[in-house]
């Protein structure tokens, strides 16, 4: 029977067989407990019939626990060095599919429609490199891809900032434009000692449940987000203040403090107190009005 792969031992044997050296440009961290990556998999409630887009393998901890339970798994790894280890370590699992390219670069629906059968069951199952957590989880949301859930591994800060509520100290636009495409929380916390390398902080597992639609209407997504992200661009400056900046090319502050207050909502307030939908009154009041 081949013995899993994330056990202290094992993982070594690899590493050691193939003369592998991690390389912190590409946050390479790998999990060497496997009850956490069952839970991570378990999170993404799969079936047999589900597929899986994984992004940064590594040496194939985390895809070996989904290919056990998936019926296809699609992984992404930018580091070709890895790519014979995997050839290796995923042999006894023919139903999983590595590619090399770098996921940002790649068109992740052209590759799921090769792979994937059409309208399966898909999750994106994976242990995010902490450098590059976020422009990877906004491509994977603004691509609205056809897939049920996200649940990745990231800095822990990072999954409280996503996960956060409206009037907490971790709320900004990054809560904001996850949460608009989909329901998120942070499911559990995985302590540093559970990696090779040990990263310097704790991570999170964060499940992001897609939305079938936003749950505001907006008139400009694109604007909505600006408007958002001018909003939070000082934390400790007014709504008033910040969104003036944003709009002094084609408002004055008075009128922008007037349309606020047509609103309802107060001028003097900052950004982390808003709702979503409050946000969202702002730019159709604003694109409609201007």
């Amino acid at each position: 029977m081949v013995k899993d792969i994330a056990t202290p031992a094992r993982t070594q044997e690899i590493l050691k067989k193939h003369g592998f050296s991690f390389k912190k440009s590409l946050g390479q961290n790998f999990l060497i407990d496997t009850n956490i990556l069952r839970n991570i998999v378990e999170a993404a409630s799969l079936s047999d019939s589900s597929g899986v887009i994984e992004i940064g393998p590594g040496i194939g901890a985390l895809t070996e626990q989904s290919a056990k339970v998936a019926e296809r798994v699609l992984a992404f790894e930018i580091d070709q060095r890895l790519m014979p280890i995997l050839k290796e370590t995923l042999a006894p699992f023919p139903h999983v599919n590595v590619i090399h390219k770098d996921v940002l670069k790649a068109n992740v629906r052209e590759e799921m429609a090769k792979f994937f059968y059409e309208g399966q069951d898909v999750a994106v199952v994976a242990n995010l490199p902490y450098y590059i957590t976020t422009p990877i989880l906004m491509k994977l949301l603004e691509d609205k891809l056809p897939v049920r859930v996200i649940v990745v591994m990231l800095q822990k800060e990072v999954a409280e900032r996503i996960a956060a509520a409206p009037g907490s100290k971790d709320y900004g636009s990054l809560s904001i434009a996850a949460q608009y495409y989909a329901e998120a929380e942070t499911v559990f916390t995985v302590p540093k000692t559970v990696f090779i390398p040990q990263p310097n902080v704790d991570s999170a597992i964060l499940r992001l449940t897609i939305r079938d639609k936003p749950p505001v209407r907006v008139n400009n997504e694109e604007r909505f987000f600006q408007i958002v992200q001018a909003s939070f661009a000082q934390r400790r400056k007014t709504l008033l203040n910040n969104l003036s900046a944003y709009f002094k090319d084609t408002l004055s502050k008075q009128v922008v403090a007037e349309k606020l207050q047509d609103l309802n909502i107060d001028p003097k307030r900052r950004g982390e107190s808003l709702s979503m939908e409050e946000f969202a009154r702002i730019e159709n009041n604003m694109s409609e009005n201007e």
